[in-house]
């Protein structure tokens, strides 16, 4: 892997020196969620070619982004124009105001997406798939788990291929749980290509627990590896039930305008399921039996978090006395703290959860190139980290982060 690292301005400006990265120079930030913006191919064309008929492109339909906006990229070979890409560069500083979506800088070309690591500033960045992980993650009568899986692999060579140039690039590999010597299998494959965490679904796996004896040596190879495990938002449905969603009126739009993703009632319990799979998986035991093993919970939030602790700790407490399998040596908010952390919104007051709870736990994201992400996530974060303690502003923007991918600390 080659980075760029130094970000020399006059590369892109000429001799405009007063242009200056995203992120302070005076600190170091780690950035726990970015994303690639997939073409339709970004998983035909890695697939096993006897599976490459029966995988599906690639589909927008519940985005920002237009058909329109994607054909015209197509039509000019999968790229952007060059002036196209000379007007994001020409943003400097601000590309993480105005860069979003499919049209951001480095969205889909890993060339430009070093060239956007130097005007963003962040040492080290988790890349995450946006749309296509869908046919891995989700289960459907139609889809076979050959095909399923052969989807999984498909898209971690894309993701290894497209962090394979720059070292600031973290790559997130995906294994769904379903079927547990498929998934033991498409890990070792992840590990040895070089991806740094693996996305799994925040679901239960179909018939059984995450905690189940047949995924002991899932999680027995992470914790080996020192490879995190992360939960990210679309890693189970984010629409509640329809029944829930039916109160005799009319139906109500997104955040963003439409209907199609995370609605009012669904923003409202989005938490829910990652806090279940993290009890099932402390409960079965599965921290305390690999106490090296590491996790994070991106995009889901974190003002959960500290109640997640005091409620599992005092579930083991009364429950242990009759459930052995329970009666643990580090109380689960103590397992909890040493081996996960959450990111939370940028509406959320990090230092009220830090009083809450512990300063290790949260971590800083800016969501890159997504809307969600804003467009100033550290002067957002900034608002509610105004009267702690420096220590606490490093916890949050880098040491929390080594914490978990200590391999990543850069000089």
């Amino acid at each position: 892997k080659t980075g760029t690292f130094a970000f020399d301005k006059r590369v892109y400006f000429g001799e405009q020196e007063n242009i200056m990265p995203y992120a302070p120079i005076d600190r170091a930030f780690y950035d726990a969620d970015s994303h690639i913006m997939e073409l339709p191919d970004f998983l035909k064309a890695y697939a096993d070619p006897q599976l490459r008929d029966e995988i599906p492109e690639v589909s927008y339909s519940a985005s920002v982004v237009t058909d329109e906006e994607v054909a015209q990229i197509m039509q000019q070979g999968g790229k952007h124009s060059a002036e196209h890409v000379a007007a994001q560069i020409a943003m400097g500083d601000a590309l993480i105001q105005d860069s979003k979506e499919i049209q951001a800088l480095g969205a889909f070309n890993s060339a430009d997406r070093t060239v956007a690591m130097d005007l963003l500033g962040f040492k080290k960045q988790l890349v995450f798939a946006t749309h296509s992980v869908a046919l891995p993650f989700h289960p459907s009568s139609k889809k076979s788990v050959q095909l399923r899986y052969g989807a999984t692999r498909a898209h971690n060579r894309h993701m290894a291929e497209f962090c394979s140039q720059d070292d600031r690039l973290m790559g997130v590999g995906v294994v769904p749980l379903d079927d547990p010597t498929a998934a033991i299998t498409e890990l070792a494959w992840a590990l040895d290509n070089g991806l740094e965490s693996i996305w799994i679904p925040h679901r239960a796996p179909i018939g059984h627990s995450p905690g189940h004896v047949d995924l002991e040596g899932f999680w027995a190879r992470l914790a080996e590896a020192g490879v995190p495990f992360v939960l990210h938002v679309g890693g189970a449905p984010l629409q509640v039930a329809r029944d829930w969603g039916n109160n005799g009126r009319g139906a109500v739009k997104d955040w963003l305008g439409g209907g199609e993703n995370v609605r009012t009632k669904d923003a409202a319990v989005l938490h829910q399921t990652p806090e279940m799979f993290i009890s099932m998986m402390l409960l079965d035991g599965v921290f305390d039996r690999h106490p090296n093993l590491r996790g994070a919970a991106v995009e889901l939030g974190a003002g959960w978090v500290p109640e997640l602790c005091r409620r599992l700790d005092w579930v083991c407490r009364i429950y242990g006395r009759s459930d052995t399998s329970v009666r643990f040596e580090r109380p689960p908010s103590e397992q909890i703290r040493e081996q996960m952390g959450f990111t939370p919104f940028s509406h959320e007051h990090v230092g009220d959860l830090v009083a809450d709870s512990a300063a290790d736990l949260y971590l800083f994201s800016s969501d890159y190139p997504h809307l969600e992400g804003t467009k100033d996530p550290i002067g957002r974060f900034e608002r509610s980290l105004v009267d702690v303690d420096e220590s606490i502003k490093d916890a949050f923007y880098s040491e929390n982060f080594l914490r978990l991918w200590p391999q990543a600390r850069v000089a």
